[in-house]
């Protein structure tokens, strides 16, 4: 690990903007520090991925299937390592990150299946009738294809299952569509760990430069340049509301505007009715205590607005 930016064979650290991850239970700093990427970096990264387009667009779900397999297998290989990193950079217990870890790896082989299988292009087959009356009909076909370089953006709350390998990251590839990912700034070492193990099972599975990308970044601005990019097809995002809205706003005001595909936070209201509050208020107390650290922070529940009967005296 050495806070490079990961740029499909090679590595760069051209920013002279860096940024360290923070220990929460320490509240230390944790080492390396991490390169801001630069517009140069980000340039390269998807002039790689539109490069590698065809070769992904034209594999077989088979070989697709190899491809994720193959990461999955390089990240197992990393898992104590990977892991160790993501308790450090988010104090996450060893249940909570056990867990984490099966469901990624999970994941990217759920999605090898579903690459294999093929149903997911949705085939639809029209045949012509060439003696309709009064018109002939036509033969018309239709399936979904990929859309070409994907930018993804990891969650600040679940630094591995959507995250650098997370479920955009392997949808994306099970499709077809070379990946550029940003590692969350909240923990960028896991994200190096886990890119890391995603070049290797690039390489491993035969797939060409560019397939994956990985740039580390803590400012906005780094994403809008990764939005606005002409080579991006479509963004994929999950996180805030503002965040999400934001990165939506640049892709649609794009001269050729682009799909963002994001899972956006609320607020989940919770209302106190006085009979539950009156009966057991211990008990009560114990449950909203347990509903908002669940998974250890924001659990996507988010119910942070709690409404609760007036009572005089």
């Amino acid at each position: 690990m050495n806070g490079n930016q990961l740029i499909g064979n090679s590595e760069s650290a051209e920013g002279d903007s860096t940024f360290n991850a923070i220990n929460p239970e320490t509240g230390d700093t944790l080492e390396p520090a991490f390169h801001e990427a630069t517009q140069g970096e980000i340039d390269k990264a998807l002039e790689l991925a539109k490069g590698a387009a065809p070769f992904l667009r034209n594999a077989s779900g088979s070989d697709r299937k190899r491809l994720l397999d193959a990461i999955a297998e390089e990240m197992e290989a990393d898992a104590e390592a990977i892991k160790d990193r993501v308790g450090a950079e988010t104090g996450y217990p060893q249940p909570r990150l056990d867990g984490e870890f099966g469901r990624t790896v999970m994941q990217l082989r759920v999605f090898g299946k579903v690459a294999e299988e093929g149903d997911w292009v949705g085939p639809r087959i029209d045949t012509a009738i060439p003696d309709r009356e009064p018109l002939p009909k036509p033969d018309l076909r239709r399936m979904l294809v990929p859309v070409g370089p994907v930018v993804i953006f990891g969650a600040s709350n679940f630094p591995l299952a959507i995250s650098v390998a997370g479920g955009d990251p392997a949808s994306a590839l099970a499709a077809g569509c070379p990946i550029v990912t940003k590692g969350h700034p909240s923990h960028p070492g896991s994200s190096e760990l886990v890119a890391r193990a995603m070049l290797r099972g690039v390489e491993k599975a035969g797939f060409p430069e560019g397939t994956f990308s990985m740039l580390q970044g803590a400012t906005n601005e780094t994403g809008k340049a990764l939005v606005e990019h002409p080579d991006t097809r479509a963004v994929a995002f999950t996180g805030s509301l503002r965040g999400g809205r934001a990165l939506f706003d640049i892709a649609a005001a794009r001269p050729n505007p682009i799909p963002v595909y994001a899972e956006m936070g609320s607020v989940n209201p919770q209302f106190v009715f006085p009979e539950k509050l009156n009966s057991d208020p211990a008990q009560f107390a114990e449950s909203l205590f347990g509903l908002v650290t669940m998974g250890n922070g924001p659990f996507f529940t988010c119910p942070s607005l709690v409404f609760f009967p007036y009572c005089d005296g």
